[in-house]
């Protein structure tokens, strides 16, 4: 006879409520009661309805998910570590991908009025606050990365301001001096770049150094193409630096590329960090010095919220901002200088 949700309620020491509420992720429960629970789970096969529990609740079991590349090795992952975390609430993950376009932002956010999912995370790049109040009208959204978000929807994102002063401050303390940014991106709403940038302004502020316009670098994307012409642009016209924060692994990858094409040495003559802790960085040629988001935490904090306004629509909770932990991962190619 197959187990009954009251079986392993009894076996594990809780009420039946405390079962369904870990199986179904829609509350939080204590760690040590999750995994009493999960053992009663395991030793007793048990296995829930999710088919018959979704129509009873009038819910589909299905959760979007939208990032602006899926071919990103930043957004692949995340996407993974957010598969993982909602098989554990028996949730299927619909995946679309925008590229940054606003109207396919648009068309992702304005169809879930017909509500073929139950809810949404979505990491924008062009739509404006108004346009994302509209949509989280619609379904319950959290969104992903830095964003004005007060009062529209849920919010999870790192410390952008921080960890790139971090970074900056690291390589300043290498004896680095002209320091080049790449990856200024004032063609999109998202804040990422901008608060980036801030926070190279402000580690150079703090060590007395005037920002250069001409360290400053505008890419298109955050791509390993656009890294590398920006530092061949760099070298070309004279603009020599001695390090480069790179507002993204991949940015970061194309210009250490560059630099070798060119026959600098790195960490020589040149120091490169980049940001996003991407598994190839660890194995460049030297291994990339990295900002590092704790991207576990920003998947299954992005699926608690969702799973709270899922569950409890009229709880009256304010959106919630967010912040996850990073660590700066210090590596072969930001060491001493010359």
């Amino acid at each position: 006879m197959s187990s009954r949700l009251k079986d392993v309620a009894a076996l594990a020491g809780v009420s039946p409520r405390t079962v369904s509420n870990v199986v179904s992720g829609s509350a939080s429960v204590a760690e040590e009661t999750r995994v009493r629970v999960q053992a009663a789970l395991d030793e007793l096969g048990y296995r829930p309805n999710v088919a018959a529990r979704n129509l009873r609740a009038g819910r589909t079991g299905l959760v979007g998910l939208v990032i602006p590349e899926l071919h990103s090795p930043y957004f692949g992952e995340i996407a993974g570590l957010i598969v993982d975390a909602a098989q554990h609430r028996s949730w299927t993950v619909v995946i679309d991908q925008t590229f940054g376009d606003p109207e396919a932002e648009r068309r992702l956010l304005e169809g879930t009025g017909g509500r073929l999912v139950d809810g949404l995370i979505i990491s924008p790049w062009s739509l404006g606050p108004e346009e994302l109040a509209d949509g989280a009208r619609n379904v319950p959204v959290v969104l992903l990365g830095e964003r004005q978000a007060q009062g529209i929807a849920d919010r999870v994102a790192i410390d952008n301001v921080l960890a790139a002063e971090e970074a900056t401050t690291h390589l300043l303390e290498s004896g680095r001096t002209r320091i080049a940014a790449i990856g200024l991106q004032p063609h999109l709403h998202n804040e990422t770049a901008r608060q980036r940038l801030a926070g190279y302004r402000n580690a150079l502020r703090r060590a007395g150094l005037e920002s250069d316009p001409a360290l400053e670098r505008t890419t298109p994307t955050l791509h390993r193409k656009d890294g590398a012409e920006a530092m061949a642009a760099l070298l070309e016209e004279g603009v020599r630096p001695d390090a480069v924060f790179a507002f993204s692994d991949e940015l970061a990858l194309g210009a250490l590329h560059v630099a070798h094409e060119r026959g600098l040495r790195v960490p020589h003559d040149l120091a490169v960090v980049g940001f996003d802790g991407t598994e190839d960085g660890q194995y460049a040629n030297p291994p990339l010095t990295s900002v590092i988001p704790d991207k576990r935490q920003l998947a299954e904090r992005a699926l608690q919220c969702l799973a709270d306004r899922i569950y409890s629509p009229a709880s009256g909770v304010p959106p919630l901002d967010i912040v996850v932990p990073h660590h700066l991962e210090k590596r072969a190619s930001s060491g001493p200088s010359r």
